[in-house]
């Protein structure tokens, strides 16, 4: 199976030959893929070189012109180093474009914590108006991007090296149902669908797969607890944990409810390792899964 930036790479380079509006912007990162891309559309295809602010500053110039840019880099250098730009020259301006991000939390622990980004989902849900996909697989990245590069709004698409087993059919709004149960919801996002359904294997719980995770879908997880008594819900994200908690507890409001965040913890880990260490280490494994998601629900 390719990886999810494989299929990116792969898949905007035949947008580009479909779209005339659209334009990639890269900072280094993934340019060697893109050198066949930049050959047919060398005005196209603009590398700025490891300068991850004028990254997003081009990317908004080009969407003030009209096009549609795709900026493209890890995900620390994309969301946390150019924040500021991410904040005023595609918010503040009014206009779209679509972040693309490579190596998630961990996916290259040896490249250490500037190549980490845990709390990249959180920092962008402190601006207006973004949309953000995080596939669980190859096949459901280049559907969330396409879904994305046809839009005029401002759209994250977070990709990993981590993905399940198979994809399933996402369209770029709401979460999906792939379990029943009625001991408590466990909501699953993108790579950790997998784990999750491992982890709760014989509980009697609805399993919720969230690809699009804003705009949030409240109201599917208000009727996946629909007819119950207290609703227990349970959020198993691959960033920063917590991130969505609050708006599982506003969709929530008028219900009686409790809400446990899982994903990655705040603590740094110091040691390399690999990224299975880090899942097992965070607690984001099937067993620790297993332990946490059950001891809640126990509570």
């Amino acid at each position: 199976m390719d990886t999810m930036r494989d299929r990116f790479i792969a898949t905007t380079g035949r947008l580009l030959d479909e779209d005339p509006r659209l334009a990639v912007v890269l900072a280094e990162i993934s340019a060697d893929g893109f050198q066949r891309a930049a050959a047919r559309h060398p005005d196209r295809v603009v590398n700025v070189g490891i300068r991850e602010q004028l990254l997003i500053g081009v990317g908004g110039g080009l969407a003030l012109t009209g096009m549609r840019p795709v900026m493209h880099t890890f995900a620390s250098f994309l969301v946390e180093r150019p924040f500021e730009q991410v904040k005023l020259d595609l918010g503040h301006q009014g206009v779209g474009g679509v972040l693309v991000s490579a190596g998630a939390s961990y996916d290259w622990p040896a490249g250490g914590f500037t190549h980490m980004s845990p709390g990249d989902v959180a920092l962008l849900d402190t601006l207006d108006d973004w949309t953000v996909h995080v596939p669980g697989h190859p096949d459901e990245a280049e559907a969330l991007l396409r879904h994305a590069v046809a839009g005029d709004d401002r759209v994250y698409v977070r990709l990993s090296l981590q993905a399940n087993d198979r994809a399933r059919a996402v369209t770029g709004e709401g979460f999906l149902r792939v379990r029943e149960g009625r001991g408590g919801v466990v909501v699953a996002v993108g790579p950790m669908l997998d784990g999750v359904l491992a982890a709760t294997e014989g509980l009697d719980v609805t399993v919720l797969y969230a690809t699009t995770v804003r705009p949030f879908d409240g109201e599917a997880v208000r009727r996946a607890v629909a007819g119950g008594g207290t609703a227990d819900v349970v959020l198993v994200e691959p960033y920063l944990a917590g991130t969505s908690t609050a708006a599982a507890a506003e969709a929530l409001a008028d219900v009686p409810h409790r809400v446990l965040g899982l994903g990655v913890g705040r603590r740094e880990l110091r040691r390399y390792g690999g990224m299975d260490e880090h899942l097992a280490a965070h607690g984001l494994d099937p067993r620790g899964l297993r332990a946490r998601v059950t001891a809640f629900l126990r509570g």
